[in-house]
Parts: structure tokens; sequence; C-alpha cells
């Protein structure tokens, strides 16, 4: 017999909005923010059981009863590392754009904070293996923001999209640690494998890896499973790579690439 799925986007969205009010307390739900500080670890323990309740409710949709708890658990362990992750996320974008005046703005102002949070706890289910669920989180979060991060992307620490509509990140792209993108960049595939049948080889390296200390400006498109961009580049405005390029150098939009100083 099908599946039937009647209920789980509502339940996938309540799940989503309950983790921001979780791990925001001061941010999101309904409490006003000045209550006092034990006011809010109290709010974010009701939060998280809340989110914990309708995660269960959405995973039992797809999982044997076992399977949702176990996985289920194994979110929660995780959810410090989360936060520890999402803060360094906060840094970036505040450090990495002179708009920002304070923290709180990146938080309640930047859709690319918002697709990230999302991402983040995607991810998490995706590599516990739930299907369906977290590629529903990160589509929900690309229709609030316009930014499409796969969840099974690998993202480092300090992640910083400025604008971010139209970025496109592939599930088998990795990121290293404190990257900053621009809007319409693209980290896809180059071309897709046919076996004999005519149909698409599946499972395998498609996407691009990304170092260290890489700024990747608006309009570039980075293809491929064998492409590697080395730490510390920069690849400049609608620049179309599909070649990996060593660490340090500087790519323009003219095709000339350098090495910094």
């Amino acid at each position: 017999m099908e599946p039937n799925y009647i209920g789980l986007s509502e339940t996938i969205r309540k799940t989503v909005d309950r983790f921001f009010s979780a791990l925001f307390p001061r941010f999101f739900g309904d409490e006003p923010s000045s209550i006092s500080e034990e006011g809010l670890e109290e709010k974010s323990r009701i939060e998280m059981d809340l989110a914990v309740q309708a995660l269960t409710k959405a995973l039992l949709y797809v999982l044997p009863q076992e399977q949702a708890m176990h996985c289920v658990k194994q979110t929660m362990a995780r959810m410090d590392q989360i936060r520890r992750m999402l803060q360094t996320d906060i840094q970036a974008a505040y450090e990495g754009d002179p708009a920002a005046i304070s923290p709180d703005e990146v938080i309640l102002c930047y859709p690319a904070f918002r697709a990230i949070v999302v991402y983040r706890i995607a991810h998490c289910l995706y590599i516990l293996k739930v299907p369906i669920i977290p590629r529903m989180m990160t589509e929900l979060a690309h229709s609030w923001t316009g930014i499409d991060i796969h969840p099974g992307a690998t993202i480092g620490p300090s992640f910083f999209i400025d604008h971010g509509t139209g970025v496109v990140i592939g599930e088998t792209c990795t990121i290293g640690s404190r990257v900053k993108l621009y809007q319409h960049v693209t980290l896809g595939a180059k071309s897709f494998k046919v076996a004999d049948d005519g149909s698409l080889v599946k499972g395998i390296k498609r996407h691009p890896d990304i170092g260290n200390d890489v700024v990747i400006y608006a309009g570039a498109t980075v293809l491929g499973g064998d492409t590697n961009v080395g730490d510390g580049c920069v690849i400049g405005g609608s620049v179309w790579l599909t070649h990996s390029i060593p660490p340090g150098t500087v790519l323009t939009t003219k095709y000339e690439t350098q090495l910094h100083v």
C-alpha cells in the first residue's frame, strides 16, 4: 500500500517553528523578549519538548516506531553541537557584513541564517538516513528564502551567505570553515552519468569541494564532483568554474588567475 503523507507538510512546518523557538527563545515564539533568563530557559525546554513531539510525529510517517524514536534520540543528542555551530554562523554573518548592526539583527533579519538553521537540523536527520523529511525541511526553507541547500551537503562552521537569493548547494558538496558566499552562487553538478538502461546514476560524488576561508562572489557557478577549490581562494562574480584551483587563487570574471601575494 502506498504511504499516506496527508498532514506531513504541516507537521514539518510546526517542527521547524518549534526548533527555532527552542534554539532562540528570546527571538521566536509567543512569549515576550523581556522575560527573565530563567523564564527563557524554561521556554526553551518547553519548546524543545514540543519540537520532539512534532519531530516524532513526522518521523512516524516514514519510519517504524523503534527506528523513529532512535533518530529522535540521536538528533537531541546532537542539539548542543548544532547550537554551537549556529553561534559560529551568527558571528560570521555579523563580522562579515558591515551592514549588520548586531548579532540579533542576523537572527531576526537575515534569510540566509534562517536557511542555515533549517539545513543544520535537516543534515542531522540526513546522516541518520531519515527518508524524505530532511529534504522537505530544506525545501521549506527554500520556499521562505530562495536559498536551496540540500540536506546532504557537508558545511563547516562560520558559514555565511550574504543576501542569499538564488544560492544553490548540491547534495554531495563539501564546504570548509569560514566560507562566504554571495547571492546566485551555484555549487552544482557538471554532468550526470547515465546507466546502460538510460537512467541517471545516483549516489555518486557530483558536486564540488570548497576549502576553508573561501569567498565566492555573486553569480559564480562552480560545478563537478572532481572540482576542488583550495583554501583561501577568491572566486569573482559570474565566473564559470569546472576545474580545480590551488589554494590562494584569485579567479576573476575575465578568467585570469593569480595567487595571493
